[in-house]
C-alpha cells in the first residue's frame, strides 16, 4: 500500500535517483549494515537465526557486488541503498524486511558518507606524505644550487632551488593537517539518530561506533542526521590542496619553457602536439592549474546547499556525495601526477646559475651594507634605486661601477669600495641570509632536519581512532 494515487513522474525519478554516483558506497552500505544487524541481534531486538540469516544474505549480495557485472541493478533502484535491500530480499526472503529496524535512510546514508569520507581523508594523508617525500628527496640532491628567487614573476633575490621546493614541502604539511582534522571531524558516528528524532529501540550506539571505526557518537540526533560539516571541512582541505598543486604546476610550466630553461619534464608526464612535431608540452602540470578551480567549484557549489538549509533532512542533501566523489577522484589524480613529475623531473644547474647571477637582484644586499654601515634602510633603498638606474642608463653591471661613481650616490658607500665588491660576490648573496627559515645552507640544513622529522611524523598526532 502507498499513500500515493499516481506512480512518480519518470523525469522525477531520473532527478531523483542517485544510483548511477553513489553506487561507489556499497562497501560502506554492506558494513555498516553487517555492524546493525550484529547490533539488532546483541540487544535483542531480533533474533539470532535472523541475524544469520542477514548476514550470510549480505555475504551474497557483496559478493555480487564486488564482482564485474555480477549484482542485478533494476531500472528502479532509486538509491544504493534501496537496492542493496531490494537484492537482499530476493536473495533471504522476507527475513530482510528486519534490517531496517531502528534505522532510517537519513542516518543510513550520512553514515555511509561519513565512513567514506573518513577513508579518503586518510588515503589523501597517504598521498601528500609520499608527496612530501619525494619533495624532501629532491631539496637534499639540490640543496646548494642557486637560482633566481622571484616577485612578481620578477628576479627579487637568490635562493636555493633546496630551500625553494620545501616551500612546497611545509604548504602540504599544512596540508596533511587539514586532512587529518577532516578525519578526525568524519568520527562521529550517525548511525542510531533514525529519521531525526532517535528509534524507537534500545540500541547500542556505542557498540556500533566500535564496530564501524568511529572514535564516538554524534551526540544530538537532529544534528547527526542534518550536519554536513565534515564533508565541508573534507572539500576546504582538498581545495586549499588542490590550489598549492596548481601553484606547483605553475612553476613547472614556467620552468620548462624555452624562456626560463630551468628544468626538464619526464617524458612520462608530458605531451607531443599533433601538428608541431618539435613540441613537448607540460601538460600534466598544466592540469594541477586547472583541476584546482574544479575542486574549489566543488567546495563553493556544497556552500550554497547548505546555505540557509533548514532542519533536518532535506533532499537537498543528496548533493553531497558527487561534490565529494569528483573532488576525491581529481584530487587523487593531482596528486599522483605531482609525485610522478617531481620525482623525476630533471634541474638545469647552469641555466638557474646564469639567471641567480644577475646583480641587480643583489641590490637588497648593498642596501643593508649601507646599513651596517649607519645608514637608515630607507635612505640606504634610496642610494641603491639610484645606484641601480647609473648602472642600467650606462649599461653596466653593478660591479662595474667605481668607486668614484658610487660616491656620487654616497661618499661612504665610495670610501668602502673593496666591501661594495664583496657584498656582489654570488655566495654572499645567498649566505648572507642567516635568519632561521632563511636560504644559506646552514639554515636551509637546519630545515631539511625538520622536514625529515616531521615527515615521519603523524599529522596532528593520529586522528585515527583505536580499532
Amino acid at each position: 500500500m502507498s499513500r500515493f494515487h499516481e506512480p512518480q513522474h519518470h523525469d522525477f525519478q531520473r532527478l531523483n535517483a542517485s544510483i548511477d554516483f553513489d553506487r561507489r558506497l556499497w562497501p560502506q552500505d554492506i558494513a555498516q549494515s553487517r555492524a546493525h544487524v550484529k547490533m539488532l541481534a546483541e540487544r535483542g531486538i531480533i533474533t539470532a537465526e535472523d541475524r544469520d540469516a542477514l548476514l550470510a544474505g549480505l555475504d551474497a549480495v557483496a559478493r555480487e557486488l564486488g564482482s564485474q557485472g555480477g549484482f542485478p541493478f533494476h531500472a528502479d533502484d532509486e538509491d544504493i541503498h534501496m537496492a542493496i535491500e531490494r537484492r537482499l530480499t530476493e536473495i533471504a526472503g522476507s527475513v530482510a524486511g528486519r534490517l531496517h529496524t531502528a534505522r532510517s535512510r537519513n542516518d543510513q546514508v550520512v553514515t555511509d558518507l561519513a565512513m567514506y569520507t573518513r577513508e579518503q581523508t586518510a588515503a589523501h594523508q597517504g598521498a601528500l606524505t609520499t608527496l612530501m617525500a619525494a619533495l624532501l628527496q629532491r631539496a637534499e640532491e639540490h640543496i646548494d644550487w642557486a637560482m633566481p628567487g622571484y616577485t612578481h614573476l620578477q628576479r627579487a633575490q637568490p635562493v636555493y632551488l633546496g630551500h625553494h621546493l620545501l616551500a612546497y614541502f611545509w604548504m602540504l604539511q599544512r596540508d596533511r593537517e587539514r586532512f587529518a582534522f577532516a578525519e578526525r571531524e568524519s568520527g562521529r558516528l550517525p548511525l542510531g539518530a533514525g529519521a531525526l528524532a532517535g528509534v524507537n529501540f534500545d540500541t547500542d550506539r556505542e557498540l556500533l561506533a566500535r564496530e564501524l571505526g568511529f572514535a564516538g557518537v554524534a551526540p544530538n540526533s537532529i544534528d547527526a542526521v542534518s550536519g554536513r560539516d565534515f564533508v565541508l571541512d573534507y572539500l576546504s582541505a582538498a581545495a586549499t590542496c588542490a590550489t598549492h598543486l596548481s601553484r606547483l604546476g605553475a612553476e613547472l610550466v614556467l620552468w620548462s619553457s624555452a624562456e626560463f630553461g630551468f628544468c626538464e619534464l619526464p617524458d612520462a608526464w608530458s605531451s607531443g602536439s599533433s601538428i608541431m612535431p618539435q613540441k613537448k608540452n607540460p601538460d600534466a602540470a598544466e592540469l594541477l592549474r586547472a583541476k584546482a578551480p574544479r575542486i574549489v567549484g566543488h567546495l563553493a557549489a556544497f556552500h550554497g546547499v547548505m546555505h540557509a538549509l533548514p532542519l533536518t533532512y532535506n533532499k537537498d542533501l543528496q548533493e553531497d556525495k558527487e561534490h565529494v566523489f569528483d573532488t576525491v577522484d581529481t584530487l587523487q589524480a593531482t596528486l599522483a601526477a605531482a609525485t610522478g613529475m617531481i620525482a623525476s623531473v630533471s634541474f638545469n644547474r647552469e641555466r638557474m646559475r646564469e639567471a641567480a647571477a644577475d646583480e641587480l637582484i643583489a641590490a637588497t644586499d648593498v642596501a643593508d651594507l649601507l646599513v651596517r654601515l649607519g645608514m637608515p634602510f630607507r635612505e640606504a633603498h634610496g642610494v641603491v634605486a639610484g645606484l641601480v638606474r647609473t648602472a642600467l642608463d650606462a649599461g653596466k653591471a653593478l660591479s662595474e661601477l667605481s668607486a668614484e661613481e658610487l660616491a656620487l650616490h654616497s661618499e661612504t658607500l665610495g670610501a668602502h669600495h673593496a666591501e661594495y665588491q664583496r657584498v656582489l660576490a654570488q655566495e654572499s648573496w645567498l649566505e648572507s641570509k642567516i635568519s632561521e627559515g632563511g636560504t644559506s645552507l646552514a639554515r636551509v640544513r637546519e630545515q631539511l632536519a625538520l622536514a625529515r622529522t616531521t615527515l615521519a611524523s603523524s599529522p596532528e598526532g593520529d586522528a585515527r581512532p583505536a580499532r
